[in-house]
């Protein structure tokens, strides 16, 4: 059992996190405060060959392997949320059913730009009456002269309305018992996105409404087989929970660094905070679950990377750690007391971005359910 990372995975944390100290930092405040979508971020992001990692280089990806994603977004998160899922949501929802359910002639249509970054794509899976409940999609998609006419409704779909936005794949029933995933440029006829959506946290990433009123999509953006839908979602949605568990690491990473180092300069009654066995407990405490949480989180990453089996893992990954990111980021604007509730401090931010954690990418409960029938009950 070897559990270093390679050389390769030791310069991807080095550069994400030189960049998110160095540019995404100084703005994550603003980006909150102003909630405005990080373009400049993204084209660097784009530079930097991030946003599409995994992609093989022929399609204008990095080539790079699932750990090295997983590094990616702990280390942008332990920043800034906002700039991460961003990243991770074009990455793992938006450009890799493309890449694994598209045809030829889609791939080559579609990810050379998604991959490289110069475009972004979205997911639409999540309606107004079917979150946890996927499989209870109401929007239609009927088959007319050679376009598919798409009747319905998204909510809560991230990246779908920036200026750089190409495409949305949505899932859609496409016949009494069939739900099928579809490609639908933006800009469709009879496509509509609302104005972005006001978040607790996350402020500064896109989210968006979408509407469908007799929109016509191309007969041949049908992404794989009719019928499939269903099955590539559930794909998409386990390698997606790797993202986002690799968040929670991130998050609660961040919330610990700013803790301790809070620690170090508050004096009370007369010596640092972190010379008090209390304060020195719950650190121990956080940077403990952390380990785990990020153990628990590369292991799934490395089970793909290896072509087995890893959905019970990945569910795994992330409910632990949107649980330990709560528990982090709670203890850690414990620690900062009064001057941890205002919102001028990093912690607040970092507390207001956590709890959807718990929610995105399937709720805990949700996650609970998937590990059960992993177990066989």
């Amino acid at each position: 059992m070897n559990l270093d990372l390679t050389e390769e995975q030791e310069l991807v944390r080095r550069t994400v996190r030189e960049f998110a100290e160095e540019r995404v930092r100084p703005v994550a405040a603003e980006l909150d405060r102003e909630q405005r979508f990080p373009s400049e971020l993204v084209a660097e992001l784009a530079q930097l060959g991030l946003m599409g990692m995994t992609i093989p280089e022929e399609f204008g990806g990095g080539g790079s392997d699932t750990v090295s994603y997983a590094i990616a977004v702990e280390e942008l998160t332990r920043v800034d949320s906002s700039v991460a899922i961003t990243m991770a949501a074009h990455h793992s929802l938006g450009t890799l059913p493309i890449w694994y359910f598209g045809s030829e002639e889609q791939k080559r249509q579609w990810l050379p730009d998604l991959a490289s970054g110069r475009k972004l794509a979205a997911f639409g899976l999540t309606e107004p009456g079917a979150g946890s409940d996927a499989g209870a999609t109401r929007t239609t998609a009927e088959l007319r002269g050679g376009s598919w006419i798409v009747n319905g409704s998204k909510i809560f779909i991230t990246n779908a309305g920036t200026d750089i936005t190409a495409c949305v794949t949505i899932t859609a029933r496409t016949g009494d018992d069939e739900i099928s995933n579809l490609i639908v440029p933006n800009g469709a006829p009879g496509y509509t996105i609302s104005p972005p959506m006001h978040k607790l946290g996350w402020r500064a990433s896109d989210t968006r409404e979408l509407s469908f009123e007799s929109c016509e999509v191309p007969e041949e953006n049908l992404l794989g087989p009719r019928g499939e839908g269903f099955r590539q979602f559930l794909e998409i949605l386990d390698g997606g929970r790797i993202s986002v568990a690799s968040m929670g690491v991130g998050l609660a990473q961040g919330a610990y660094d700013l803790a301790f180092e809070y620690a170090q300069r508050r004096e009370q009654f007369g010596k640092p905070i972190a010379k008090f066995q209390a304060v020195q407990f719950k650190l121990a405490d956080m940077a403990t679950e952390i380990e785990a949480g990020r153990a628990l989180v590369y292991k799934a990453a490395w089970l793909k990377d290896q072509g087995r089996p890893f959905a019970r893992e990945a569910a795994m990954a992330k409910l632990y750690t949107g649980e330990l990111s709560h528990r982090v980021v709670n203890w850690a604007l414990q620690i900062h007391g009064g001057y941890g509730y205002m919102e001028e401090s990093e912690i607040a931010r970092l507390y207001r971005d956590q709890k959807i954690l718990e929610i995105g990418e399937g709720t805990n409960e949700v996650q609970r359910m998937v590990i059960a029938k992993h177990l066989g009950l």
